[in-house]
């Protein structure tokens, strides 16, 4: 019996164009394409679990036996985003998205939140965070307004210099706004941006940025697990996808490299559940940005932890690597994320090697294996698939 999973998103690992793409305006899109093709890709170990086995995957060979079991799965939420992913990972399928706001949000609205917090807000409009600094940073210290900007994904910001606003005010300023933000403004997530500097090129994001989620819409895997006296640990922003429910431990990290540290170090601890990780730097500091080759980087240093991970796996462990939507750092018609395919990969001492599960529809597919590898019934949209992987 499975004792131990430890499931990793590589937050926004995407595998190729969904079939539905267009209708999200992406043409064309492949994350792991164009990272491949980089100087500075080199993963042997996903390439030995079936990363380049998985149908549709042709950027390079396949090989003649992986270690691993491995599908690529399509999205059934209508959306791209880390929350309607995560979620649907977790067993929810989000039938609309999440709103956005592309011209900013409605100006009676900001004046409404401008009297509840005390401030006045500068911005509001779509703006990458860190040029959003630079065209509003100096302003903010002249005048201690806040700025407040969106992006292409259903997100409130509010960027401040911790010298002007302390960082316990700005979180504050943050979950007035997460109350006040309800029926069509209720956007996914509020984050607090703090940032330090004195000038336009002095300024920097800190790593206390906060999020403040939606509660999930229904129950989760991590709900049954629970309600099952499984553990549920995650690390990184996945307390904050999932605003804290269905976790029995939470481990914040500030960097790719931190959280894989962090994962080394739960797997030397004795639990009976689930190890749920986000590695958040692929999306937030290479895709968004489309820097093809600093995304192949942080790809090379995580086949590194598997190195090390791998051979430290137990009997009765069981390793998922997945991701939650694309973002192709090649792809110049935007910065925002990129509907594509997600890659599955299996392995543990009880998973069957080189089976090819296809193309599955649905992301849930994950929830449900989870269960099962459990022995938990569960119901998610889309089957697990133990079933077929798991060795009796």
């Amino acid at each position: 019996m499975i004792q131990r999973i430890f499931l990793i998103v590589l937050d926004s690992y995407g595998i190729g164009e969904a079939p539905d793409a267009a209708d999200f305006g992406d043409f064309g899109v492949n994350t792991l394409a164009s990272i491949a093709k980089s100087s500075e890709y080199n993963c042997p170990n996903l390439e030995r679990l079936g990363l380049f086995n998985i149908d549709g995957v042709t950027c390079k060979p396949s090989i003649a036996a992986p270690l691993g079991s491995f599908a690529r799965l399509q999205e059934q939420s209508m959306g791209k985003d880390t929350i309607i992913g995560h979620w649907e990972i977790s067993g929810i399928v989000s039938p609309k998205p999440m709103p956005t706001f592309p011209h900013g949000f409605p100006q009676d609205f900001i004046h409404k939140y401008e009297e509840a917090i005390g401030r006045k807000c500068i911005c509001n409009l779509p703006y990458s965070g860190t040029q959003v600094l630079v065209d509003y940073g100096m302003e903010h210290l002249k005048t201690g307004a806040l700025i407040v900007y969106t992006s292409a994904d259903s997100v409130f910001q509010i960027a401040a210099n911790e010298d002007i606003v302390p960082v316990d005010e700005l979180y504050r300023y943050c979950e007035i706004a997460r109350k006040m933000l309800v029926g069509d403004l209720e956007v996914g997530r509020v984050i607090a941006r703090p940032f330090v500097g004195s000038s336009t090129d002095t300024f920097e994001r800190t790593t206390r940025r906060h999020d403040y989620a939606l509660s999930p819409t229904s129950p989760t895997m991590l709900d049954l697990l629970c309600e099952n006296n499984k553990e549920v640990i995650s690390v990184g922003k996945i307390y904050d996808i999932f605003n804290g429910k269905g976790l029995t431990e939470s481990n914040r990290t500030t960097s790719n490299a931190n959280g894989m540290e962090v994962t080394l170090q739960i797997q030397k601890r004795d639990f009976e559940g689930l190890c749920f990780v986000n590695l958040v730097d692929f999306d937030m500091l290479y895709g968004h940005r489309r820097n093809v080759d600093k995304y192949a980087a942080a790809s090379t240093e995580f086949d590194r932890f598997l190195t090390d991970f791998l051979a430290n796996m137990r009997q009765d462990d069981f390793l998922m690597i997945t991701a939650d939507h694309g973002c192709d750092p090649d792809y110049n018609r935007t910065t925002d994320h990129t509907r594509e395919y997600i890659p599955f990969l299996i392995y543990g001492a009880q998973v069957k090697a080189g089976v090819n599960l296809g193309t599955i529809q649905g992301f849930s597919t994950i929830a449900n294996t989870v269960c099962q590898a459990f022995e938990i019934n569960s119901n998610f949209p889309t089957a697990g698939v133990w079933n077929i992987i798991g060795r009796s």
